[in-house]
């Protein structure tokens, strides 16, 4: 097949090629075929700027299905595509062949030398899974890219990642000790050593073969291959020349499994790894090194790596200023700055004697003196701090990305490598290459080795194309005059491929074409990349081609603020024009996915839960945000957001806003949920189950009413399973049951009276579920505020209805009846606000409402100043304390122990730390955070029958387990559904923390 044609044609992931390939796929292998548009769609882009939609896509269960898959495709003359955690930022593993994901079931450790510190393992296992399996064991496998959380070994081994560490561990080819692959004719191959070869074996002619090469065109290869560390591209012919041993490598021993190190899965599939390991460094201190110029940061590092680190990175003045705009990176990195650096270098040291390695950070302080830079480095000796700052360096990439706007940071020259000597005048001289062009570049990563991830901002829709080919070619003479490689760490695939020949000549490119015809004879493994690629500007491989259009649609919510144009030069952010302009901008939300799969780690954060249970692409945030962005550009058909396609995307998010924290580019799927939502009740209506839902808060009077007859329901199952069935919920959960009415009591005197000490006004929002279902909640609240001196003002609408943030109907896709509780709410409110009042909430869903879906009615000011003035109890609790307003005497509970889960919105606004601190105030408590993902309730997600056994799923990934284990502690959740899953789950009761610090008043 002709790649770039096809693709071309192939575009629309409408089209549904080649039926009876697809069934045989579905009979003979026992996992996973996709030949749906929306999975194909899915799979049409990594991390890099291109989009090439798949023939289908394989996810095999076992090697044998691995092996079919190769058999079937290789006999209907069809192309085979590896991936693994889909995060290649060169366009490595997007093209028109079959995918084989190897990423959900190919994953496992297959066996372990403790001694030899070696272990085996199938190519879909993440990195940082494989590191944690090691640690027990006091050794780790220490190629650390960026994305460990999300890569895998075979990926990496694919790409020869390199790493933060690469300076003192080598990259992927000098940790690889031996592969077992499937050649494209089918046969099972162990390559390794040369030399350990079984004579006449398949393996031992390949390495023959390849020897011959290497030998013939041993001058040229010590010509034109790069003299420096981080050089990845074509493929390792000089590891083949006797006169130019490997680094790294005592013996200097061929080893033919190092070949296919880099070959991007054009040579074979991998079965198997064989790894070598490192032991895991038993201290580390990090020094950061604050310059007030680039340039100094740049001509400095050669000075800096004769100390010896172990990791020498950059971050740069863009990272550091969008650093500074993500609530999740900002305290961190505002304690590594001193002043306005324009640069920053993170410099560690690792050994097992603290005590060396703390005289090694006094010298770096001594050079940077000595350098003429006195008191420029931030201390940083305690791990925890160390690793706070190196998670946000890992995010580089992502938070480069976070720019809104259609102007991005494009992948294309990041990766040219030059030697330390050259490195402040190259990238001086590569600046000037922006500014002559009208952009600017993001730079960040591995000054240790020479390596500098730089992006200049580059529109692909409107002239990008062009000026990145301008760029790429003055920064090739510069990496060439610099005697460095174009390639150094990422890879060649479709945006480098075509220099691979003007980095080594073409006699050497046509010594690459002979490799491959030795091991792929017939071009079905990953055709079109490292040898015969597409020019890297071809317009029909764009994610963003110059034909891509939105299509037509009228958001319910504002989107102004992601529609926005930047500056290259001076990075400001403009909205275009005046006014409401918000078509654009819901795109752009959905745009501001990268595909760097961040999304897919498993153990941090809260993001992304329904991943966490499926491990399917469809029900991650990358695989949504995907599958929106092709609905919304007409690539999945013209119903737009009211979609098949995007209802089955977004049928297991709970809106944990888990994305909205943890995405460093701030892909809020949890607000294009609402959107989606809408546009399906405008174009189904509204469901029985879904107005009963939306209209819980209007209703709850009644069903006050009807609690006994609700009760009396649930214990005839005879009658409550077929009521159940038929409004859609559950069968296993309990009716809920509206039982009290705490304002309507307050409002007939029996608030608690308010002593004449206060002298301070709090305004208590009780939301629905804690004034109808849960009034022990703001009864405790009233007495902890009431306690601590502040006269308390239950506030209320003009007609009386308790106020409502409309979070009901925002989940069953009602906006409009949620704007309009949103605006009567704020007109009761703003009175209060405009007096400086505090509005203080229980319910985290409920409060951060009025912080975060408020802002997208398009009410104004007074939205902004009440989301400003909104904080949940336990935040005002510390807030006051801090200022010194308040007083609470507190005493010793009966127990000494609690666990505390956190609500998800909580964990997305930063707000579950005051949880922590209030807790901490009650003498004798010792407090532990449960490390959990979303509970699984998530409002009525979890009563819906349809997702019961997913909501229970995640509820036992960490919740319901720590729960069990924990007989003797207290449970403490704040989320009135995080309480009822605890209850349903684990039979345990959980507690609103106001209800503990009431208990606890003295």
């Amino acid at each position: 097949m002709n790649s770039l044609t096809s693709a071309a044609k192939g575009r629309d992931a409408r089209i549904q090629p080649l039926p009876d390939f697809a069934a045989r796929l579905a009979r003979e292998i026992q996992g996973e075929v996709l030949f749906d548009a929306a999975s194909r769609g899915r799979y049409s882009t990594d991390a890099s700027i291109y989009q090439i939609t798949p023939v289908g896509v394989v996810i095999p269960r076992h090697q044998d299905d691995l092996a079919t898959a190769l058999e079937i495709a290789r006999g209907e003359g069809i192309p085979v595509l590896p991936r693994g955690g889909g995060t290649s930022q060169c366009g490595q593993t997007v093209g028109e062949a079959l995918v084989i994901d190897a990423s959900r079931h190919l994953n496992g450790v297959v066996s372990f030398d403790k001694e030899a510190r070696t272990v085996v393992v199938e190519p879909g296992i993440v990195l940082d899974h494989l590191n944690a399996w090691l640690k027990p064991h006091g050794l780790w496998f220490p190629v650390d890219v960026s994305t460990s959380a999300q890569c895998t070994l075979g990926g990496m081994a694919g790409n020869n990642s390199c790493g933060s560490r690469s300076i003192h561990y080598g990259n992927m080819v000098h940790n690889v000790q031996a592969l077992d692959v499937l050649l494209a004719d089918g046969e099972k191959v162990h390559l390794g050593l040369v030399d350990e070869l079984a004579a006449g074996s398949r393996a031992a002619r390949l390495a023959e073969q390849v020897e011959a090469i290497a030998r013939r065109e041993g001058e040229r290869i010590r010509e034109h291959y790069p003299k420096v560390l981080r050089r990845v591209a074509g493929y390792n012919l000089d590891l083949f020349d006797c006169q130019n041993p490997l680094p790294y490598e005592a013996d200097g021993r061929a080893n033919l499994a190092h070949l296919l190190v880099g070959s991007e899965g054009t040579l074979a599939l991998t079965r198997q790894l064989t790894l070598k390991l490192s032991p895991l460094p038993q201290h580390k201190v990090l020094g950061v090194v604050n310059f007030p110029t680039f340039y100094q940061a740049m001509d400095l590092t050669q000075h800096i790596v004769t100390l010896s680190p172990t990791a020498v990175e950059l971050v740069d003045q863009t990272m550091i200023a969008l650093s500074l705009e993500n609530p999740s990176f900002r305290p961190v990195i505002e304690k590594a700055l001193i002043g306005k650096p324009e640069a920053v270098l993170l410099v560690e040291f690792a050994g097992e004697n603290r005590d060396e390695l703390l005289a090694s950070l006094a010298r770096l302080n001594e050079l940077m003196a000595d350098l003429g830079l006195p008191d420029c480095v931030v201390d940083m000796p305690e791990p925890k701090a160390q690793k706070a700052l190196w998670d946000v360096r890992k995010a580089g990439l992502n938070i480069m990305m976070s720019m809104k706007g259609d102007g991005k940071p494009v992948s294309f020259i990041e990766d040219c490598a030059v030697p330390l000597e050259h490195l402040a005048e190259y990238t001086d001289k590569l600046t000037e290459v922006f500014h002559r062009h009208g952009t600017e570049g993001t730079w960040y990563a591995h000054a240790s080795v020479g390596t500098l991830h730089v992006r200049p901002i580059l529109d692909m829709r409107r002239d990008g194309a062009e000026k990145m080919r301008a760029i790429a070619e003055e920064a090739s003479a510069l990496v060439k005059a610099y005697k460095g490689a174009y390639s150094g760490e990422h890879g060649d695939g479709i945006c480098r491929g075509e220099w691979v020949a003007w980095q080594f000549g073409e006699t050497l490119n046509d010594a690459f074409r002979e490799v491959k015809g030795l091991f792929d004879p017939d071009n079905l493994l990953n055709p079109g990349k490292i040898v015969d690629t597409p020019k890297m500007d071809d317009s029909r491989l764009f994610r963003f081609p110059g034909e891509y259009q939105r299509i037509e649609l009228t958001p319910a919510l504002d989107w102004s603020p992601w529609n926005v144009e930047r500056d290259p030069l001076n990075g400001e952010q403009t909205p275009p024009g005046s006014g409401r302009d918000v078509t654009g901008g819901l795109a752009s939300a959905v745009e501001m996915c990268n595909n760097n799969g961040h999304c897919r780690k498993f153990d941090a954060g809260t993001m992304c839960p329904s991943y966490r249970i499926t491990r399917d692409e469809k029900h991650l945030t990358r695989g949504r945000a995907n599958t929106l962005r092709l609905v919304l550009s007409g690539q999945l058909g013209r119903d737009g957001l009211a979609s098949d396609e995007v209802k089955e995307a977004l049928d297991l998010c709970v809106s944990c806003k888990g994305c909205k924290r943890d995405c460093p580019t701030g892909v809020d799927m949890a607000r294009i949920k609402i959107e989606a939502r809408a546009a399906r009740v405008a174009k189904e209506g509204v469901s029985v189950r879904e107005r009963l839902i939306g209209d819980l808060p209007r209703r709850a009077p009644v069903l006050r009413r009807l609690s006994p007859l609700v009760k009396a329901i649930d214990g005839m199952p005879w009658l409550a399973s077929p009521l159940k069935r038929a409004l859609g919920l559950a069968e296993e959960r309990a009716l809920p049951r509206v039982t009290d009415d705490y304002l309507g009591r307050a409002r007939q005197g029996e608030r608690p009276a308010v002593g004449d000490q206060a002298v301070k006004e709090v305004v208590l929002f009780v939301d629905t579920f804690n004034n109808y279902m849960e009034a022990d909640n703001a009864e405790a609240a009233m007495r902890v505020l009431q306690a601590a001196g502040y006269q308390v003002i239950l506030a209320s609408a003009a007609d009386r209805r308790p106020l409502c943030c409309g979070r009901t109907y925002l989940a069953s896709g009602q906006v409009d009846r949620a704007r309009a509780e949103a605006e009567r709410t704020l007109a009761a409110l703003t009175p209060h606000v405009e007096k400086g009042l505090a509005v203080v909430g229980l319910e985290p869903s409920c409060l951060l409402t009025l912080r975060d879906e408020f802002l997208g009615f398009g009410l104004g000011e007074p939205a902004k100043r009440l989301a400003e003035a909104s904080l949940l109890f336990e935040e005002f609790l510390v807030r006051e304390k801090d200022a010194g307003r308040l007083e609470l005497s507190l005493e010793a509970l009966p127990v000494s122990r609690a666990l505390l889960h956190g609500h998800c919105h909580q964990k997305a606004f930063d707000a579950l730390t005051p949880v922590q601190q209030v807790l901490s105030w009650i003498p004798e408590l010792e407090v532990e955070t449960i490390q959990s993902s979303c509970c699984g309730m998530a409002g009525s997600f979890g009563y819906e029958r349809e997702h019961y056994e997913a909501s229970m799923q995640m509820a036992e990934l960490s919740l319901l387990p720590a729960v069990r284990d924990a007989e003797d502690a207290l449970i403490v959740a704040d989320g009135t559904s995080c309480r009822h899953q605890i209850r349903d789950g684990a039979a345990r009761e959980a507690r609103h923390v106001a209800r503990v610090l009431a208990e606890a008043l003295a």
